[in-house]
């Protein structure tokens, strides 16, 4: 699949934004199509491309960074812009000296509002983006729905097909253009581990000086075990002879080059026995099975490694569909201490607040909602709707702020 033959979600907001921004960054992992978004974008407003992967124009743009940007035409797309750090004081002068919307359309494989001195010195004059991998809907063309169903309620009662091994085939495949487009699930699974590499080897070290970068791999291959699990730092720092601090430091340069994600524990003023530990997910379910050696096959076989990694499928399609909405939306996990849970909540504003449990199975009980079930109580009138995503046939009422819904939903729309 070529990633430029895939609409975009996000190119809407990028023109938007391009609209009224003097700069405009799409930050995101290394290869999830930010460059082709970026040129497909910029191509009808006449925008220059210049990549900091080239080492020459690096050099050049280090060397005199003011008289670097003086230089740039008038619209200009700057790829991978975390690579030279410095340039960002010579974009915010001529940014101030000329305040012309869409100047710059920045790219970037590092999460610049890690770096303050960079997000500083821009804010107010940059809009930023995050772009995701591939979501599930762009790949079959279909509208992002289901968020707008969930805060609605709107779920009609209907049968579907089940997905089956299509499931294990979609999650083993993860979202990235170039491994999709390769023409086996082990070349697939090669170039995610080549990916890793080239992104620990630069883009970790355009975010930190740190001298060995041995541990990093292993540490986020031994994540990809522990994904959509409480973060547990001990078991983590169990294998390495690294202090928990340098576990945390670690840990947070990954989820700066978009390798991982920490989800935030949901609170409320209502409970006081909350758990306040974040859970661990990987950015890519294609990744995280690649460093586990996984195929679909053995997801099929394997159903204690499958229940993780498909809540961490479904959490991934959520925040890439949230992402190119304009209504905002928060992502949490919730767990008490009498270990009622819900894997993914999902906050609009200050007001709404909507459940997803996410179950391997194909059938549904009543039991399978007594974590939405607290969660409607926590979160009171603020509460939207739960559902629960299975792998069945039927989408089903389980009174009436819940449902149980077929996993395809998530992308074909309920």
């Amino acid at each position: 699949m070529a990633a430029e033959l895939i609409p975009r979600l996000l190119a809407p907001l990028v023109k938007g934004a391009l609209a009224d921004s003097p700069v405009v960054l799409i930050h995101g992992p290394r290869q999830c199509g930010k460059t082709t978004l970026a040129r497909m974008v910029g191509e009808s407003g006449g925008y220059r491309y210049v990549s900091f992967d080239d080492d020459s124009v690096r050099a050049a743009a280090m060397a005199d960074p003011s008289g670097f940007v003086a230089e740039l035409p008038r619209r200009v797309i700057l790829d991978e812009v975390q690579r030279v750090p410095e340039l960002f004081t010579g974009i915010k002068a001529e940014v101030d000296r000329q305040r012309t919307p869409g100047r710059f359309l920045l790219t970037g494989s590092a999460n610049v509002l890690l770096v303050p001195a960079l997000a500083d010195s821009l804010a107010g004059r940059m809009a930023i983006l995050r772009l995701h991998p591939l979501a599930q809907c762009e790949l079959e063309r279909c509208e992002p729905r289901f968020l707008d169903a969930l805060f609605a309620g709107r779920f009609r009662t209907k049968l579907a097909t089940r997905l089956g091994s299509e499931l294990t085939e979609r999650i083993a495949a993860g979202g990235y253009p170039e491994a999709l487009a390769r023409r086996t699930a082990a070349r697939c699974r090669a170039w995610y581990r080549d990916l890793v590499e080239t992104q620990i080897q630069r883009d970790v070290r355009d975010l930190s000086r740190i001298r060995s970068l041995d541990t990093l791999p292993r540490l986020l291959a031994l994540a990809s075990s522990h994904t959509a699990a409480l973060l547990n730092v001990s078991d983590l720092a169990g294998p390495f002879q690294l202090s928990r601090q340098t576990i945390h430091d670690h840990l947070a340069l990954l989820e700066g080059v978009f390798l991982l994600h920490r989800l935030p524990p949901w609170y409320s003023n209502r409970l006081s026995r909350l758990v306040k530990t974040p859970k661990l997910h990987m950015g890519d379910t294609g990744v995280a099975c690649a460093l586990q050696g996984l195929s679909s096959a053995t997801l099929l076989d394997r159903r204690e490694v499958l229940g993780g990694l498909l809540e961490t499928f479904a959490m991934q399609e959520l925040r890439r569909q949230a992402a190119a909405s304009e209504e905002p939306s928060e992502f949490f996990h919730y767990r008490d201490r009498d270990r009622y849970e819900v894997d993914i909540v999902v906050e609009r504003g200050s007001h709404s607040v909507a459940g997803v449990e996410v179950k391997a199975a194909a059938s549904v009980s009543t039991r399978d909602l007594r974590g939405l079930r607290k969660l409607q109580k926590a979160s009171g009138d603020r509460f939207a709707h739960g559902v629960v995503l299975y792998d069945g046939e039927a989408t089903i009422p389980f009174g009436e702020q819940f449902h149980a819904v077929p996993l395809r939903a998530l992308w074909e729309g309920p």
